[in-house]
């Protein structure tokens, strides 16, 4: 890089800088190439992310105290309680006396083994709400739902489809089949519908970050630069974290594809225009194609390099999580955001070198060497943002606006739901639905209580009243147990042959993974000692077992995580913002305008889905990886806005170096958050609600961040605070000018 390159630039970079920026330059081929033939090896030689199996199943933990309890069930009684897979019947005017008949031979047909094509399919017990034998049921002789039970070691996959091999071999038109659901088929449903998603989120987020960035640069060029850069960090992230799962048995779900491709997208571009904008600011000023590129290179990298490390460690900090879920999800975020940055630190500047200002061709603009100069609008709102007479009210109006936003988050709920998560037009919700009209919400995901001690079997009287307790409880619409009379022969196992347990089973009134009854459940567990005591069971002890169960579980362990993950992620961003700017109280300022606009989103997002639409609280990972990666991508926005402020505040007072830079960051930050919103927006591709929750989240949460916290809140806490937290000034060197030389 050459004297005269930094005297226009009016900054000069460090040695190290000028080193690496000539480097990349000089090596531009082998580089673009060297990324080129590493993405399609990986593709060729390296298995996606998902392959070689990591069902939704592996992220529940094997020592959640609920699988416990179903475990202990399955050890005393030899045969299980629960099934989570059921064939539901349904015939709103009643269904024949034949049709129930038959429905019970045929599910004693599999249980005895006379049935020998049911493949995995061990046992069936057929329920039906006929004059009114299953309590809590809402009608009668209109519903029959066949629990179904396979062996353990059975995946999700193997389950849904033995099922639906059993009702296409057994079942006829007259029998009135609704379809087969229940939470494993609805598991399996969702990743379906995930995999079938990924295709056209990945076509249409593609056409979206290619109009946003060629709006921006003017240029059809720019985009497919972008995209480039994104698609090789996508091949390889999803390849080589595949690599790494199957190597470290860490599963990394199918589920989480559309997310590391939402973000991929989105980062990358981000890196990108902050390269073309510098880029682009340097020809329209006259310099050379390998100039621009040196500068570009040198001025950008330090601050995308720690962007993306901060970024990186922000997502990597839920591997302390305790849940299974989270460990899950942080390392394949992590590992794409690196992954994505190494690339634009490398591949970018090597591409701008060899396009320069080919990369801003336009057809309606033919002269590639007359690109389009950056926009100058909006120096006058910088100025009179760091005044400190206009930026103090500036300030207070953000604050209020953000903590006002904040509020629905005091009483938000979280939930673990997955039938309900399906399109209404799904075939399991359907059948699902049917099931609960029929029965009631919890029929299909029902709680068993297994009470445990010394000759409880045969103590009646005690079981019958805390049968009666446990009907009273509220939210329970029944209770099935010991003392219940003219239920089918397949729920007659309810004391063991040793007296040593009893069971019972509890159908909720709400839908079953739910929040409220997922709060039912809380509520049952810290009630049931009390309620023993009362029935005169002393000395028995109690657990839950089933979907509610294990869903409060994953809930109570992930607001337990809560503390750590924010720490761990608070402390990373702290760390990388104290470092790169070389102060405390500024990254403290910036760390928490970040932390007001997490909270807002979330409080937007409370407000949306659980107020204003009715959901029976938010799906429990939705709000801890939303605020875990708007943490990371904050730091992002505080770095890419605050970084060359801060650069320039060493030969200038803090307040005139934002007024300096704060128009090209803000814009470039404005176009990068814009693009990345619409890449999570779309996330709305994928119809299960989880997908809409995050969605909303993150494209509203990086908007708040880039047009409210970024170019409004932290210019005025800076321009407030003034040079309480702005670095020492120095004495700039000074260049002398030399003539221009061409690039060779």
């Amino acid at each position: 890089m050459t004297d005269v390159e930094q005297v226009r630039s009016g900054w000069r970079p460090s040695l190290l800088l000028r080193g690496y920026a000539g480097l990349l330059v000089l090596l531009r081929w082998p580089i673009v190439l060297g990324w080129l033939a590493a993405a399609a090896a990986s593709v060729v030689y390296l298995p996606a992310v998902g392959q070689g199996g990591s069902d939704l199943e592996q992220l529940v933990s094997a020592n959640n105290p609920a699988v416990a309890n179903e475990v202990r069930s399955l050890q005393r009684f030899g045969f299980p309680l629960l099934s989570r897979v059921a064939v539901v019947q349904r015939k709103a005017d009643g269904l024949p006396d034949a049709v129930q008949r038959k429905a019970v031979e045929r599910a004693k047909a599999v249980s005895d083994g006379t049935i020998t094509d049911a493949g995995p399919i061990r046992a069936a017990v057929p329920v039906m709400n006929t004059l009114g034998l299953f309590p809590g049921s809402a009608e009668d002789g209109t519903t029959i739902v066949t629990l179904l039970f396979t062996d353990p070691d059975v995946t999700f996959a193997d389950q849904a489809a033995a099922a639906q091999q059993f009702v296409a071999a057994h079942y006829d038109a007259g029998d009135a089949v609704v379809g087969v659901t229940g939470s494993v088929p609805a598991r399996v449903e969702q990743t379906r519908l995930v995999q079938h998603s990924v295709p056209t989120l990945e076509l249409i987020t593609i056409a979206a970050v290619f109009l946003i960035v060629a709006f921006a640069f003017r240029s059809p060029v720019a985009p497919l630069l972008a995209l480039g850069v994104a698609a090789v960090a996508t091949l390889l992230t999803l390849h080589v974290g595949g690599a790494l799962a199957q190597r470290l048995g860490v599963p990394v779900p199918q589920e989480t594809q559309p997310l590391l491709v939402a973000l991929l997208l989105g980062v990358v571009t981000d890196y990108v225009v902050f390269y073309l904008s510098a880029a682009r600011r340097r020809l329209a000023e006259g310099d050379t194609r390998l100039a621009a590129a040196r500068l570009a290179t040198a001025r950008f990298t330090p601050i995308i390099a720690t962007a993306g490390a901060t970024a990186a460690a922000g997502t990597g900090a839920l591997i302390v999580a305790g849940a299974p879920t989270f460990r899950a999800f942080g390392p394949g975020m992590a590992l794409a955001i690196l992954i994505g940055m190494l690339v634009a630190v490398t591949l970018v500047p090597a591409a701008l070198a060899i396009l320069g200002r080919a990369a801003f061709w336009s057809p309606l603009r033919p002269r590639a060497a007359d690109p389009v100069p950056a926009p100058t609008g909006g120096r006058w709102w910088a100025r009179l943002l760091t005044r400190r007479w206009f930026a103090l009210p500036v300030l207070l109006a953000c604050l209020a606006a953000l903590v006002v936003a904040a509020l629905p988050i005091g009483h938000m709920r979280l939930g673990v739901s997955f039938v309900e998560a399906l399109p209404a037009g799904n075939e399991t919700r359907v059948a699902a639905r049917a099931a609960e009209t029929g029965f009631a919400h919890g029929i299909l995901s029902p709680t068993e209580v297994l009470v445990e001690g010394d000759g409880v079997a045969g103590r009646a009287a005690e079981l019958a009243r805390l049968q009666q307790a446990l009907s009273h409880e509220p939210g329970v619409a029944a209770v099935i147990g010991p003392g219940t009379q003219g239920l089918p022969e397949g729920f007659s196992v309810f004391q063991a042959r040793d007296g040593g347990a009893a069971r019972f089973l509890l159908i909720l009134a709400d839908e079953p993974l739910g929040a409220r009854a997922v709060g039912t459940v809380q509520r049952l567990d810290r009630d049931l000692p009390g309620l023993l005591h009362a029935a005169g069971l002393d000395g028995a002890h109690a657990g839950l077992g089933g979907d509610t169960a294990v869903a409060r579980v994953i809930v109570d362990q992930t607001v337990h995580d809560l503390g750590r993950i924010a720490l761990a992620a608070l402390l990373a961003n702290l760390l990388f913002l104290v470092l790169f700017l070389r102060a405390l109280i500024a990254p403290l300022g910036l760390l928490a305008c970040s932390v007001l606009a997490i909270g807002a989103t979330l409080g937007l997002t409370t407000w949306l889905f659980q107020d204003r639409l009715g959901g029976d609280g938010l799906t429990f990972y939705v709000p801890f990886a939303a605020a875990v990666l708007l943490v990371a991508l904050g730091s992002d926005y505080n770095i890419f806005g605050i970084g060359p402020a801060w650069r320039e505040a060493r030969a200038r007072p803090l307040r005139e170096a934002l007024a300096l830079t704060l128009p090209h960051s803000a814009r470039a930050i404005r176009t990068a958050a814009f693009t990345l919103a619409v890449s999570f927006g779309l996330l709305l591709i994928v119809p299960l609600r989880p997908f809409r929750e995050l969605a909303f989240a993150l494209s509203v949460g990086v908007l708040i961040d880039a047009f409210v916290v970024r170019s409004l809140l932290a210019p005025a806490l800076l321009s407030v605070l003034g040079s309480a937290v702005a670095p020492a000034v120095e004495e700039p060197p000074v260049a002398e000018p030399e003539p221009v030389t061409a690039d060779a």
